[in-house]
C-alpha cells in the first residue's frame, strides 16, 4: 500500500509519511503526544529493568565463588542472552512501535531480525536446558552431580549459542525461505519479516510449541516425583522431611509453575500470530504483532526474577553489590548460603 494520496487537482495531500519526500514511503500513524510519552516511559522502564536485572545476575554469579556451579553457569549464560535482548533488540523495536516507521535502513533491519531470532532462540534453549537440569536434580539426584559437570554445561551453552546463531543469521540474513517484504505492498520505512507457510510453521514448532510441550511433561514428572518423595519421607516420620524437604518442595513447585507460566504466557501469543499470519494472507495488524513481540521480550525481564531474584542468596548478593561492598577485599569469598 503506497503512502501517497492525491486530491482532484493531482496535488499530494497532507498525508503523514515515514519519509515525506520519497514517493514510495510508508504511511506513518501518529499517536497523540500524551500517548507517545506514556508508551515511551513504560517501554523504556521495561528496558532499563531488563538490563539492570540481568546485569546484577551476571555480576553476582561471576563475582561470588560460592555461585560457581554448573546450574548457575547456565543461569549466567541465560542472563547474558536476556541482557542483549534488553539492550540491543528492545530499543529499536520500541521506537518502531511508537513511531510506526523503521528509520534504521534495510541492512540493519536484516541484522536486527537476525539477532532477534538468534537471541530469542538462545533464551528459549537455555530455559529448556535448565528444566532438564532441574529434572535430573530432583528425579535423579544420585546421578545428577556426576552427569551435570562444568564441562557438560560449557558444551551445552556453546551448543545453544552456535545453533541459534546459525539459524538466526542463516535463515534471515542470508534469506533462506524468508522474504522481508511483500513486493505487492512494499514501502520505504518498514521492516516486516514475511516467512512462507512451511518455514513459519517449522519455526514455531521447534522454537516454541515442541519445547513448551516437553517442558510441560518435564514439570509434571518433577511434581509427581517430588510429591512421592515427600509422602515417603512423611510416612517414615523423619523430622527433615516434615520441615526442610517439604519447604523446599513447595518453593521448587512454585518456581516451576512461574517458569512454565511466564514462558507460555510471553511467547505463545506472538508465535500464534506468526503461525496464523501466512494463512490469512498476512492481514494481521502490524501494531498488534509489535506489542505481542515486546510482550514476548518481557520474558527476558521476568527471567531474573524467576531464576535469581526468587532465591535468598541472590538478595544477599544484591545488597552487597548495591552497597559497594563488592569492592572490599575477599568479598568474592562471602558465604551467601549454608552448604
Amino acid at each position: 500500500m503506497r503512502a501517497v494520496n492525491f486530491n482532484q487537482s493531482g496535488i499530494l495531500t497532507n498525508s503523514h509519511l515515514c519519509y515525506r519526500f520519497l514517493q514510495n514511503s510508508c504511511i506513518k500513524h501518529i499517536y497523540p503526544l500524551t500517548s507517545r510519552i506514556i508508551m515511551y516511559i513504560i517501554m523504556w522502564a521495561i528496558i532499563v529493568f531488563t538490563v539492570l536485572g540481568n546485569m546484577f545476575v551476571i555480576i553476582a554469579i561471576s563475582h561470588f565463588r560460592q555461585l560457581h556451579t554448573p546450574t548457575n553457569y547456565l543461569i549466567l549464560s541465560l542472563a547474558i542472552t536476556d541482557l542483549l535482548i534488553g539492550g540491543i533488540l528492545m530499543p529499536p523495536t520500541v521506537i518502531r512501535t511508537v513511531e510506526t516507521c523503521w528509520y534504521l535502513g534495510d541492512i540493519y533491519c536484516k541484522f536486527h531480525s537476525s539477532a532477534d531470532t538468534m537471541l530469542c532462540m538462545t533464551s528459549l534453549l537455555h530455559i529448556f536446558i535448565i528444566s532438564v537440569d532441574r529434572y535430573f536434580a530432583i528425579c535423579h539426584p544420585l546421578r545428577y552431580k556426576s552427569k551435570f559437570t562444568v564441562v557438560l554445561i560449557t558444551k551445552l551453552v556453546f551448543f545453544c549459542w552456535s545453533v541459534s546463531a546459525i539459524y538466526g543469521f542463516g535463515m534471515i540474513f542470508v534469506g533462506l525461505s524468508i522474504n522481508f517484504y511483500d513486493e505487492s505492498s512494499y514501502c520505504i520505512g518498514s521492516c516486516v519479516l514475511i516467512q512462507n507457510k512451511v518455514s513459519n510453521l517449522v519455526s514455531a514448532l521447534f522454537t516454541t510449541y515442541i519445547p513448551g510441550l516437553i517442558m510441560v511433561g518435564i514439570y509434571i514428572k518433577i511434581y509427581i516425583v517430588a510429591s512421592k518423595q515427600s509422602k515417603s519421607i512423611r510416612e517414615m516420620n523423619k523430622e527433615y522431611g516434615d520441615v526442610g524437604l517439604r519447604k523446599r518442595e513447595r518453593k521448587a513447585a512454585k518456581t516451576l509453575a512461574i517458569v512454565l507460566g511466564v514462558f507460555l504466557s510471553c511467547w505463545s501469543p506472538v508465535f500464534f500470530w506468526y503461525t496464523l499470519n501466512p494463512f490469512i494472507t498476512f492481514s494481521a495488524p502490524i501494531l498488534v504483532i509489535e506489542f505481542l513481540l515486546i510482550f514476548a521480550y518481557m520474558n527476558s525481564t521476568f527471567n531474573p526474577l524467576i531464576y535469581a531474584f526468587f532465591y535468598s542468596w541472590f538478595r544477599k548478593a544484591l545488597k552487597i553489590i548495591i552497597h559497594g561492598k563488592i569492592f572490599d577485599g575477599n568479598s568474592s569469598s562471602v558465604k551467601l548460603y549454608n552448604e
